[in-house]
């Protein structure tokens, strides 16, 4: 059956973000009826091409939700806070990008292909993860359906991207400066990223981790289903454009060859192996990009844990497709596909209730 054509938003559809999920849609030939494209008043008015078409974006406030089917939202957590709760009230479906509801125990957190039937108790807000959280957890849902987890230890690797455009053309800058044997200058991260490795994303938290560790311990528990997953991360920012990269040991239940996991991660969908060390074939960052698959690697045992209950492998996924925008968008696919969005009249008694809340959850966040 066809389905039918709907209306769709994107907020903060002028951000690094926001124009990737413009193509995404358009990609993966998503039934858009309409396409609003909404941001900041500053950027309201202004007009971009889609498709052959021009749209103008519009300004997110809360009218701007009235009609709409689903809203991809990817404009920070202040932003998602405000208007998600606005946009559901009026029969919207809201697919956010920020950290703003990522943990709110009533909005499911969720990666296409390891939760998707979490969805069916979605009250209209689905949040999306953190990009590192994203690329991660379909390869340990892999381990957890089949030797089961004891514990995993995870060093992220990301990129500018994350960050923003002005992260990218920071790094761009100093790359610059470095040729010209000028002083490189800083203002997005605290020290120069070109050339550099910064073990500081997001603000430090009293335990000592920051916040974008802790994103990846207490969202992979939420997605896996798994509350008490012991696991741990350092998150470091690279200078690499596209592409989040990560360094993973997992101890397993089960002992666990390398030539099993390899088998177990290529029947994940959208994941990819590439393992063959002899010919130096292993996941890039610069070839991840681009594309919306998740590529691993280096797969070998963990000799630090006895019992081959442990295993060690590299993945490589473009953070702002997979670990953003594509993603947003499959979990629309999946709502259409299993008829799980209001229809059109409990939409329009929807638009005369009040929104259920103003805020939750903690701000922030992005790929």
């Amino acid at each position: 059956m066809t389905p039918r054509s709907l209306t769709v938003a994107v907020v903060g559809a002028t951000g690094v973000v926001g124009r990737t999920m413009i193509e995404v849609l358009t990609e993966r030939d998503f039934p858009v009826g309409e396409l609003r494209l909404l941001a900041s008043g500053r950027s309201a008015r202004r007009t971009v091409e889609v498709a052959e078409r021009t749209i103008e974006i519009g300004e997110a406030v809360p009218d701007a939700f009235d009609g709409v089917d689903i809203a991809l939202f990817s404009a920070g957590g202040d932003v998602s806070s405000a208007l998600a709760p606005e946009a559901a009230a009026r029969g919207a479906t809201v697919i956010d990008n920020s950290s703003a509801w990522r943990m709110d125990e009533d909005v499911p957190l969720v990666v296409s292909q390891v939760n998707p039937d979490d969805l069916a108790w979605h009250e209209g807000i689905v949040a999306n993860p953190n990009c590192s959280t994203m690329q991660l957890a379909p390869v340990l849902m892999a381990l957890r359906d089949s030797v089961g987890i004891e514990r995993v230890v995870v060093d992220t690797y990301q990129s500018v991207s994350g960050t923003g455009a002005d992260a990218i053309r920071e790094l761009e800058d100093q790359i610059r400066a470095h040729v010209a044997g000028e002083p490189k200058q800083a203002a997005v991260y605290p020290h120069p990223i070109a050339f550099n490795a910064l073990p500081e994303i997001d603000v430090f938290l009293p335990n000592g981790y920051t916040k974008e560790e802790w994103k990846v311990v207490t969202e992979s528990r939420k997605i896996l289903h798994l509350p008490d997953l012991r696991i741990s991360c350092t998150a470091v920012r690279i200078p690499v454009f596209v592409s989040h990269s990560e360094a993973v040991h997992v101890e397993t239940v089960e002992s666990l060859t390398p030539e099993r996991a390899r088998e177990l991660f290529g029947a994940v969908p959208g994941v990819v192996v590439q393992d063959d060390p002899a010919s130096h074939a292993y996941p890039l960052a610069a070839e991840a990009a681009g594309k919306d698959e998740i590529f691993v690697g280096r797969v070998r045992h963990d000799r630090s844990i006895p019992g081959d209950r442990g295993i060690a492998f590299w993945i490589v996924s473009d953070n702002l497709r997979k670990g953003a925008a594509t993603n947003a968008v499959e979990i629309a696919e999946k709502l259409v596909e299993r008829d799980w969005l209001p229809s059109a009249s409990s939409r329009a008694s929807a638009s005369e209730r009040e929104p259920a809340r103003a805020t939750a959850g903690v701000g922030g966040g992005g790929p």
